[in-house]
């Protein structure tokens, strides 16, 4: 039975929580999510756990912020007057726009809006939470030259062109 290794194509159901236990996302009733190992497209914590693994693995895995979305930095969250949203007439909590940072693009989420201000938050929403995943492991296979070359699965489940 083939294992989980670097260029290896995975298939897998999740479910992801929080400390709270609160379902964050899962692929229930959903196709499982299809990745190629080893080539940063799920987070690193999580692609570590699933070196070795194979088809009918069932398993629980705890990833902290460091290697999953990240720490949370505080110095992503700024105030910024609401005349620097032009052409957006009703701005609300929860509204995600593209921000140019240092490092370039971010995305950026509306935390809150009081009067003529607005406060923002550049990191990702999941960043500095630990993630809890439930896995089930449902294929594994080698991926094929086309799709070592592109760096992502094609067909079912994955990328098409």
């Amino acid at each position: 039975m083939m294992q989980i290794a670097q260029n290896a194509v995975a298939a897998f159901h999740y479910t992801l929580t929080d400390d709270q236990n609160e379902v964050i996302d899962s692929s229930a009733g959903r196709d499982p999510l299809t990745y190629l190992h080893g080539s940063g497209q799920i987070v690193p914590g999580l692609e570590k756990q699933m070196e070795g693994r194979s088809a009918g693995e069932k398993f629980s895995v705890d990833v902290v912020p460091a290697e999953g979305y990240g720490v949370h930095h505080p110095e992503l969250m700024q105030e910024v007057p609401r005349t620097a949203f032009q052409g957006v007439e009703d701005i609300q909590p929860g509204m995600q726009f593209q921000s140019r940072g240092p490092q370039g693009e971010i995305n950026v989420s509306v935390t809150r809006v009081e009067n003529d201000k607005v406060f923002i938050d550049g990191n990702h929403p999941l960043a500095g939470k630990t993630l809890h995943f439930d896995i089930e492991v449902t294929a594994v296979r080698e991926a094929s030259a086309e799709e070592l070359a592109h760096g992502h699965v094609h067909g079912a489940g994955g990328h098409h062109h």
